[in-house]
């Protein structure tokens, strides 16, 4: 971890003590976010955090849209009104448990073998905690950055940010606003003949729908030649999942098939249009391939199904809410377009309704921060190229990119932390990190304090 920033062991030990203890106090206050206004409580992990943050040097506020579903903005303010301003950005809720898939205590945030065990010490208790454990360090340091450097704690991430900084986008976003944003879902170390880690640039689109499916209600001790909306909503379901859109295969695709050490035929099957999807359908393991699907085609999971009133009633209405992710490009046209290619005859049969639009995002590699970041990494893996990567699922970061910033997810983590394993635990069972990766996205977050506006004046 040395050589990363100017802090030396003693403090390095010290800081990596500090994420880990605050990562476990996190974990245990269970902000479970379900979806609905009521769950979440992110306030149990913003008063914790504002705790932590208080005193000298650190301005901070806290917003609340609605009870409990608390977020919390700190400062330390620049030097120059005109050099450019950095958030480190983490959100404080997390997504619902099944504990019988767990083999230790979902919310117990204990350490074994390591690894911090718990639910959000992954997706993301674990940058959060760290990015609040630098930002502390600098102000009892009396770091005064040329920009303004913000610590944003966020609230409502696992359910679309309508009451986090989807909120503040809308509604009040001088205090949040920066020029780079540094968030969740990038650093992991890549497997191949190089070393490589990937930085996310860019988030697909979400474009989430609601199909209702109608029918004529009978009684269902009579179904033959019964008009079920349940057995045409299964249809509709068998249809979206077996439909093939196009697939786009852009500069992203071919870092990522590059740093992945692919060659030969699987390369270039991996690179044509024609024959990627049977080449990732050929990869053995899961993660992976689900992964690599993921960042090259528009998809569709049919997640709820709701409707009928009893065992013995035809239903004459079903519900399919359908989580769809859009490539680069497409909007709300092109997933009319979809989903008429993919229901065919039956589109007729269902109303479409749209329950959340946002199209993709990108940010720019041509930047100091990607410099910055590049430089750092280098002094942990020597010689690392930095993958420009596309995160499938969704993240705050678009609400930045909408408004002109450029957002990253970043991070540094250890060997230990590969993209399967890191991929497996986001929403999964088992989710923990290692301590080492906690100590590395630290000293990560002290060292773009210490470097970016330097390079940015260069």
């Amino acid at each position: 971890m040395t050589g990363i920033t100017n802090a030396d062991e003693s403090t390095t030990d010290r800081l990596t003590g500090e994420t880990v203890e605050l990562l476990q106090a996190m974990i245990r206050n269970e902000c479970v976010n379900t979806g609905h206004a009521d769950s979440g409580n992110e306030v149990r992990n913003v008063d914790l955090l504002r705790g932590f943050l208080e005193g000298p040097g650190i301005d901070f506020q806290t917003w609340e849209p609605v009870p409990t579903r608390s977020s919390l903005v700190a400062r330390l303010e620049g030097t120059d009104p005109d050099a450019p301003s950095v958030c480190l950005m983490g959100h404080t809720d997390v997504v619902p448990v099944s504990p019988e898939g767990w083999s230790q205590e979902p919310f117990g945030g204990e350490i074994i073998d390591g690894e911090v065990w718990g639910r959000g010490a992954v997706d993301m208790l674990n940058l959060t905690s760290s990015m609040a454990v630098a930002f502390r360090h600098l102000a009892r340091t009396g770091f005064r950055p040329p920009g303004d450097l913000i610590y944003f704690a966020v609230a409502d991430e696992e359910a679309g940010g309508r009451l986090g900084a989807g909120w503040f986008a809308d509604n009040d976003y001088d205090p949040i606003a920066a020029d780079y944003v540094l968030t969740e879902s990038g650093g992991i170390p890549l497997g191949g003949p190089e070393p490589r880690l990937t930085m996310t640039v860019a988030e697909k689109g979400i474009a989430w729908r609601r199909l209702v499916v109608k029918g004529t209600p009978g009684h269902g001790s009579r179904p033959f030649r019964a008009d079920n909306a349940l057995v045409t909503a299964s249809e509709v379901v068998r249809r979206l999942v077996e439909y093939r859109p196009n697939p786009l295969l852009n500069e992203m695709w071919t870092g990522q098939v590059e740093a992945l050490g692919y060659e030969g035929e699987m390369k270039a099957a991996l690179l044509d249009p024609a024959r990627v999807f049977d080449a990732i359908d050929s990869i053995e393991d899961t993660n992976t391939a689900a992964r690599l699907h993921a960042c090259t085609h528009t998809t569709f999971s049919p997640n709820t199904v709701a409707g009928g009133s009893k065992a013995n009633t035809i239903p004459d209405e079903v519900r399919i809410d359908l989580d769809i992710r859009t490539v680069p490009g497409e909007n709300a046209a092109e997933v009319d377009a979809h989903l008429r290619a993919a229901l065919g005859d039956l589109y007729s049969r269902v109303e479409v309704s749209a329950i959340h639009d946002d199209p993709s995002t990108v940010s720019s590699t041509n930047t100091p921060m990607w410099s910055t970041l590049s430089q750092l990494a280098s002094e942990k893996y020597p010689g690392v190229r930095l993958v420009p990567t596309m995160t499938t699922g969704g993240t705050d970061s678009r609400f930045y990119r909408n408004k002109g910033a450029v957002a990253y997810g970043a991070g540094l983590f250890s060997e230990h932390c590969t993209m399967e394993s890191f991929s497996s635990r986001f929403h999964g069972n088992d989710e923990r990190i290692d301590i080492e990766s906690l100590a590395l996205t630290t000293q990560m977050w002290l060292g773009v304090a210490e470097r970016f506006w330097d390079i940015a004046a260069s």
